[in-house]
């Protein structure tokens, strides 16, 4: 008789979660993080890693949690939208990405949100200064259909500013 698995940690947002071994073995980080822990940021999409609604921070680097299995972040820092504010507060409360993408009005239906914001998250932790073209060459993954490109590249940007203001 084999004695239950027992759950594995997976840190999300700064908190420790203690989820199953079955649920880790058979879900998606993304169902994981919506279905178990309710937590909505992170979008479904395509389910493929294609359009970016899904992306999350593992450790820090953009990933994809529609294809990640949840197993495979046992132990390691997720960070979605909503833990966000906890990695950079501006003085109103968001993470200053999020209160750029306020400001610039870099939301229309807001589906894409999510990628695009970690998306920026993760560039601007490394290069806290990127051009346009750098912008928009790690957004290019992204898919957005409502055409508020300019606007998110904008506050981008903007965030970029934000962040410095916030480190100084």
């Amino acid at each position: 008789m084999h004695a239950p698995a027992s759950p594995s940690p997976v840190v999300v947002n700064g908190r420790p979660f203690a989820l199953p071994q079955s649920t880790l073995a058979s879900a998606t980080l993304l169902h994981v993080l919506r279905n178990d822990l309710s937590l909505n940021g992170p979008k479904y999409g395509c389910g493929l890693g294609q359009c970016g609604a899904c992306t999350v921070l593992v450790d820090g680097v953009a990933a994809r949690a529609c294809v990640i299995p949840a197993q495979g972040v046992a132990d390691r820092e997720v960070t979605t939208l909503e833990g966000l504010p906890g990695r950079c507060r501006s003085t109103a409360g968001l993470h200053p990405v999020q209160q750029a993408f306020v400001d610039e009005q870099a939301a229309q239906c807001g589906y894409c949100l999510n990628g695009m914001v970690m998306m920026a998250v993760a560039l601007l932790e490394r290069n806290p200064d990127p051009d346009e073209a750098a912008v928009r060459r790690e957004l290019s993954g992204n898919l957005c259909r409502c055409g508020t490109h300019v606007e998110i590249i904008r506050a981008v940007l903007r965030a970029a500013v934000l962040m410095r203001e916030a480190q100084a």
